[in-house]
């Protein structure tokens, strides 16, 4: 009996100390939240005028000056391979021999009967001299000796056709073919590419056709090396709209000496204006961006307090870290660049003597 009095004393303890604790838990809560937070400290910038040149952004897709699948034209047998997958060739170079045995048995047989031919035909024009033949034997023997002529010369362009030779100067790909291999007429041998110059062609809205020109300078950026930027310039614009989307088609011309760029690539590329233009810029830092709209804390100085007023802004381009503001601050305005996630207005700040960290390397 005393052992279940003292197990009923000590959970009544337990119950009245817990409650006793959660009260003083909620007493100092309350005396927390009625004093006042510690200014926040963040990042100020202040609003600048820079001088830009006027973008127009594409997408567009790399093309090979020059590039073919490496064929052949007539039937048969490779017989010879003399390139490499990945090599570089000239234009002109042997790249592939089919069997031609019987096409050079049967070109000497041709040369043959051209040789017999053109004696014949001298002897019928020393008889036609002295007026022992007519003239219709003489045409006859001239049109026979053509007609050879003819026939060797068909019989040399089929061997010359089975020596597959390089197109134009460039890049081989992976070879497709194989030593004693039968080739139909059309079977693909190997890729070629002439890979410098390189163009890259991509469509501008038919409403930015009047700030396009020929030699204007581009830029462009590929996903295989998004760090490395690569310049060129408009060497033709498409003279038709496209009906459907409005949209032309520009083509531009890089040099690719390194060969970094690739027939096929997807890029990102800028035309850039000839005109210079001045905006008022903040790093993208500064900028809280939202699908109602972007704004900015500025920052304002009243009574020696450091205040913060939340303001909508217009904002343009994106340049380089740096955002282009279209209204809504004047040149000069300091807003917060850093640190802004938990202000609000009428909040006090103090601010950081270092810039956010996006602008230190410029800045110090």
């Amino acid at each position: 009996m005393f052992k279940q009095n003292l197990i009923i004393v000590l959970i009544i303890g337990i119950i009245f100390g817990g409650l006793f604790g959660f009260k003083f838990y909620q007493i100092k809560q309350s005396e927390l939240q009625k004093q006042p937070r510690p200014p926040a400290v963040v990042a100020v910038t202040e609003v600048k005028q820079d001088t830009w040149q006027p973008t127009l952004d594409a997408v567009g897709t790399l093309v090979a000056v020059s590039g073919v699948d490496v064929s052949n034209e007539i039937a048969g047998k490779v017989t010879a391979i003399h390139f490499q997958s990945g090599q570089t060739v000239e234009k002109g170079q042997l790249l592939l021999e089919l069997d031609s045995e019987t096409d050079r048995a049967e070109l000497k047989g041709l040369l043959a009967e051209q040789k017999l031919t053109a004696l014949r035909r001298q002897r019928v024009a020393k008889l036609i001299r002295d007026k022992f033949t007519s003239q219709s034997e003489y045409d006859q023997s001239s049109a026979q000796l053509t007609e050879a002529k003819a026939a060797v010369e068909s019989k040399r362009t089929i061997i010359n056709k089975k020596q597959i030779k390089a197109p134009f100067s460039g890049e081989l790909g992976i070879r497709q073919v194989n030593l004693g291999q039968y080739l139909a007429p059309g079977s693909i041998i190997v890729n070629l590419q002439n890979r410098n110059p390189i163009y890259v062609d991509f469509t501008i809205p038919e409403r930015h056709l009047g700030k396009l020109d020929i030699e204007q300078l581009i830029t462009l950026n590929v996903q295989a090396y998004p760090q490395r930027s690569f310049k060129g310039e408009v060497t033709a614009i498409n003279p038709s709209i496209d009906f459907e989307t409005r949209s032309v088609m520009v083509r531009a011309t890089l040099q690719n000496t390194d060969n970094y760029l690739h027939p096929g690539m997807f890029a990102n590329v800028k035309v850039i204006s000839n005109q210079q233009s001045t905006v008022l810029t903040l790093p993208d830092t500064a900028i809280t961006f939202n699908p109602y709209g972007n704004s900015v804390f500025v920052v304002k100085d009243e009574q020696q307090r450091l205040t913060v007023l939340n303001r909508q802004v217009e904002t343009g381009i994106v340049r380089d870290g740096r955002v282009e503001v279209i209204s809504g601050l004047d040149i000069g305005e300091r807003v917060v660049s850093a640190g802004q996630i938990n202000l609000r207005n009428g909040m006090q700040i103090i601010a950081d003597k270092k810039p956010a960290p996006g602008e230190r390397e410029i800045s110090e």
